[in-house]
């Protein structure tokens, strides 16, 4: 099969694992030059190789978005050293749950910071090169795909903070879309389910109990199938605009 992308740059955030990393595969695979943007510089170095070993084109940026500056840099670097920005994907996020009268506040602040705002800046780094790639060759056609989950439509007791930077990807993603897609920048929401990644990881062990009681018995999605989501998205033919993928494992309710 023809390699759908070929020409282009896509740019993946949280690329040093999970969800991240399967995307940045599936689109050099598809033919991109892919910009690899995350905080754990060893694994986008291996991650990189593995692309390169394959014939495609990788580059390594470490950034934390958090930070405007280095997101606008992370962009800026990548059409510098790649040529042009075709496709982003913003997948870094962080998911810390818990019930909110018991919650340390800064879970909040970093999942405010990441989710949201490091999206954001990406984002709008982003739009200058977008629109210029839509205007022209190879395909007249960008993509910007934010990452979202199932809480981003469904509320959970001890999700209250996660839910609302979910809702709010889900709302700044597609008032962004009406804004840009007479243009040809296609701006999608991709939204996992329960994913067999290491997001859990990142909670109090009390709260990693509580989550793996949960999902005992369901078998949780792969990083590929989300990945593979992504890629049909962004490969779709010009005058199809894919804006909003649910995907969950089929066991869970």
């Amino acid at each position: 099969m023809a390699q759908r992308l070929t020409g282009t740059t896509a740019l993946v955030t949280g690329a040093s694992s999970g969800i991240g990393e399967a995307a940045a595969l599936a689109l050099a695979a598809e033919g991109a030059r892919v910009s690899l943007v995350a905080r754990r510089r060893d694994r986008l170095e291996a991650l990189a190789e593995r692309i390169r070993a394959a014939g495609g084109a990788a580059l390594v940026v470490e950034a934390d978005i958090t930070d405007r500056a280095a997101a606008t840099e992370a962009v800026e670097r990548t059409v510098r050293e790649l040529g042009r920005l075709d496709t982003v994907v913003n997948n870094a996020g962080v998911m810390l749950i818990g019930r909110a009268e018991e919650a340390p506040v800064e879970e909040w602040d970093r999942m405010i910071a990441l989710n949201v705002q490091g999206l954001m800046y990406v984002s709008h780094a982003a739009l200058p090169h977008l629109l210029r790639a839509a205007a022209g060759d190879p395909r007249g056609v960008a993509d910007l795909v934010n990452i979202s989950s199932v809480a981003g439509r469904k509320t959970g007791a001890g999700a209250a903070v996660y839910n609302a930077t979910k809702f709010g990807v889900g709302a700044f993603s597609d008032a962004l879309r009406q804004e840009v897609t007479e243009r040809h920048v296609r701006v999608s929401l991709v939204e996992p389910g329960a994913v067999e990644t290491e997001l859990q990881s990142h909670n109090r062990p009390e709260i990693q109990e509580q989550m793996r009681a949960g999902d005992a018995g369901m078998e949780p999605l792969r990083p590929d199938d989300i990945a593979d989501a992504i890629a049909y998205v962004v490969t779709r033919p010009r005058h199809v605009a894919v804006n909003e993928i649910l995907v969950r494992p089929t066991e869970q309710p």
